[in-house]
């Protein structure tokens, strides 16, 4: 039996404050100070700023012991998380103290579940924030015995750990693309490599931008128009959720329709959000570009490819020196004119390199594709799970608890992960190594030696590929200490492929880690790739 209860009745809400900033001894000490930006993720274990213990003494700044769900009141609504360490918090966070047993895990995921309400709550003309006598208000629901907070917060906190796996690998992929970017052409700036450059007029037919009219404060449904915002192209990546539905009023001009191989800019936008650039692989129909987004329309036969120029726009340093051109009045956000980011100078490395990274850039776009809808579902799964658990209608007994300590173990040892045994793993020298030695081209054979003899050693251990690079690399240097090796994108790629034919062949399992809420991959014994 789950009861619904109001806040008040279950936690006390502790506040925080600013030491004052003319007094410098009140600052960079050693006492995590928290504030809305170092909200991250739902694990609070840095913060940016530090105070000194006279800067907590003299202000109103509180410090929260470790372990208690924390919460934004202004800015950021909606969002909460542990504090993994002891620190202080400002006063734009309140810290939940629990009046009764509550499990810290599960009045986090309670809390998260509230986001919709708590924002809807929120008020302010130009920042939202919501008051302490409103949060109070808020109710979830407590389950008749405590074991089932327990239940509840471990089955979403494995979900919540696949999410955040997902998350990485993406990020993960990202900068692996970044990696190859200036593995193959250099910084872009400064040019070590020496690329002939080219103005950036010489090689566009036209750059156009839309039309911004009143739009509905909603997103476009799949059959209607809609005009994309700003979102749309922040994160240098398309996103066509990032819209809003065009009046039925209003005639769109289908000539500023949104269409796969387009290639778009903002052109306005706070100073570090300017110049983003975002390439559009697919879209849906009837999105229009607005005003503040422009679309570079490239001369037949210039000997350049888009994505290369996606690549090269959204450089650290390519993307700084064009935001330098950025300028605007006091009070508006920061503009790039037309004229201005035509006389941007751009390297243009040979075309045949070019199309070189542009196909591993779609290989890894293919390859995020699908952590991209693993990562929809998930957080789907976790959205349904959450809605059940907190309106009671989760059987709870159907919910597994986590591993329970061994009985007479004592806590701390208990918490202390048991030693992994991984066997000593010996790549065995090969007649393939002395030509991948001289021809890079040649290294893949080599690769697929060693890893079937390192998945042949792993016995019960899980495949990582970090720990076969790392064996891998020793061995080069034990081998060959001359040569250096640096791992190009190709040679990830002879790797997943080796993992994928493994996959199929039997060879490797996948199975799911509960202990590190993770799918592992497991060598079968019985199979290999001859």
């Amino acid at each position: 039996m789950t009861t619904f209860k109001p806040l008040r009745e279950l936690v006390t809400f502790r506040g925080g404050g600013t030491p004052s900033k003319q007094v410098p001894e009140y600052w960079d000490g050693d006492i995590p100070w928290a504030s809305v930006k170092d909200f991250t993720s739902t694990s609070l274990s840095e913060t940016q700023d530090f105070i000194t213990q006279e800067g907590l003494r003299n202000s109103s700044a509180n410090l929260i012991p470790k372990g208690h769900v924390i919460i934004p009141t202004r800015m950021s609504l909606g969002k909460a998380a542990i504090n993994a360490v002891d620190l202080a918090i400002n006063q734009d966070l309140r810290a939940l103290i629990p009046k009764v047993p509550l499990d810290a895990k599960f009045l986090l995921h309670a809390v998260l579940s509230l986001k919709e309400e708590i924002v809807k709550k929120g008020s302010g003309a130009t920042v939202k924030g919501i008051t302490q006598e409103e949060l109070y208000k808020l109710e979830i629901p407590i389950p008749e015995e405590f074991e089932g907070q327990i239940r509840i917060a471990h089955l979403l906190g494995k979900i919540e750990g696949l999410i955040a796996q997902r998350k990485q690998h993406l990020q993960q992929l990202d900068d692996l693309l970044k990696s190859v970017f200036l593995e193959m052409f250099g910084d872009p700036v400064r040019n070590e490599s020496g690329w002939d450059k080219t103005q950036f007029s010489e090689l566009l037919a036209d750059i156009e931008s839309g039309k911004s009219p009143k739009c509905e404060a909603r997103q476009a449904e799949p059959d209607e128009w809609g005009v994309l915002k700003l979102g749309a192209v922040t994160r240098c990546k398309f996103d066509e959720a990032e819209n809003k539905a065009l009046p039925k009023d209003v005639s769109p001009s289908v000539r500023d329709e949104v269409k796969a191989g387009d290639l778009l800019f903002s052109r306005k936008n706070t100073y570090e959000l300017v110049a983003a650039c975002a390439y559009v692989f697919q879209t849906r129909p009837k999105l229009l570009m607005p005003d503040l987004i422009f679309r570079f329309v490239f001369k037949q036969g210039a000997e350049i490819n888009p994505i290369f120029i996606w690549k090269l726009l959204t450089c650290d340093s390519q993307r700084k020196a064009i935001q330098s051109l950025a300028a605007g009045a006091a009070g508006s956000m920061p503009n790039i004119s037309k004229a201005n980011l035509k006389t941007v100078r751009l390297i243009t490395p040979p075309v045949q390199l070019q199309n070189e990274f542009a196909s591993i850039v779609g290989k890894v776009e293919d390859i995020k594709s699908l952590y991209q809808q693993s990562l929809i579902d998930l957080e789907a799964l976790y959205g349904a799970l959450s809605q059940q658990a907190f309106k009671g209608e989760l059987d709870l007994s159907r919910v597994a608890l986590p591993a329970a300590p061994i009985e007479g173990e004592k806590p701390v040892a208990a918490a202390v992960p048991a030693p992994i045994t991984v066997p000593v793993i010996e790549l065995p020298e090969t007649d393939l190594l002395p030509p991948a030695l001289q021809d890079r081209t040649r290294l893949a054979p080599l690769l697929r030696f060693w890893l079937e003899a390192y998945r042949t050693q792993l016995g019960s251990v899980a495949f990582f590929l970090e720990r076969f690079i790392a064996a891998a690399q020793a061995r080069l240097a034990e081998l060959h200490p001359d040569n250096d090796f640096a791992w190009t994108a190709s040679d990830y790629e002879s790797i997943k492929t080796w993992v994928f034919e493994a996959l199929a062949a039997g060879a490797l399992t996948q199975a799911f880690d509960d202990d590190g809420n993770r799918i592992e991959l497991k060598a079968v014994a019985e199979h290999s790739l001859a």
